[in-house]
């Protein structure tokens, strides 16, 4: 079987081909990213053509189809969303949905509680707390960086959140370690081990995590003009 994976929650296009095979586990494929927080329509596309030429497969070869579903802001996080969406209903494959800080923690592969922190922008982050990499102890959640740590002063925190805020979010030498951004390869890897029925964070639908209200709004109703 052949997962196609991507995400476009935070600055970065991550995309990846992983073959799974039940009983044997994943190998990856193919996998690209891109860092453009401007241009996730233009580069999302290529990108998926890029990786599934790469390992010298089809769209047609695809068997489902994993999508990180934020949370992240409104504009970058529905194009990956609408894309899946897209290419799961025109393929006829199952579209899964995996919580973008909970494939972060996949990656850091962390046994010790932590928290991941990615950058929500407004001096603000979306964050959640892991007993372990495959273990979420909090629901996502988005304030200021300081909240991540608010009964906890210990506890290690990774993600791109972290870097922004590092003496808030930092170890004693402002530092942290692990990966920034999410990885479309663990996203992969962290549904192949849900859909083998292996324990682990939740797959979900393929529907957008916002945690906060687009900055745009419809428009009102026209004003009456008096005479």
């Amino acid at each position: 079987m052949l997962v196609l994976a991507f995400d476009t929650a935070t600055a970065a296009v991550t995309v990846a081909l992983t073959e799974w095979t039940p009983g044997e586990g994943a190998r990856p494929r193919a996998a690209v990213e891109a860092l453009d927080a401007r241009k996730h329509t233009e580069v999302l596309t290529p990108e998926i053509a890029r990786v599934l030429a790469e390992a010298g497969a089809a769209p047609s070869d695809l068997s489902a189809i994993v999508v990180g579903v934020g949370p992240g802001p409104y504009t970058g996080l529905r194009v990956g969303l609408v894309t899946a969406r897209a290419m799961g209903e025109a393929l006829g494959v199952p579209v899964h949905g995996v919580c973008t800080l909970d494939a972060i923690a996949w990656e850091s592969r962390r046994e010790k509680p932590f928290a991941v922190a990615t950058d929500a922008r407004r001096r603000e982050v979306y964050w959640a707390r892991y007993d372990s990499y495959g273990r979420r102890a909090t629901e996502p959640a988005v304030g200021p960086a300081a909240d991540v740590r608010a009964d906890a002063p210990d506890l290690p925190v990774i993600g791109e959140g972290a870097r922004l805020y590092a003496d808030v979010l930092g170890d004693a030498s402002g530092m942290t370690s692990g990966p920034l951004v999410p990885s479309a390869t663990a996203l992969a890897e962290l549904a192949v081990e849900r859909l083998s029925g292996r324990p682990g964070p939740s797959l979900l639908d393929p529907e957008p995590l916002y945690l906060r209200r687009p900055d745009a709004k419809e428009p009102g109703p026209r004003k009456k003009v008096s005479q």
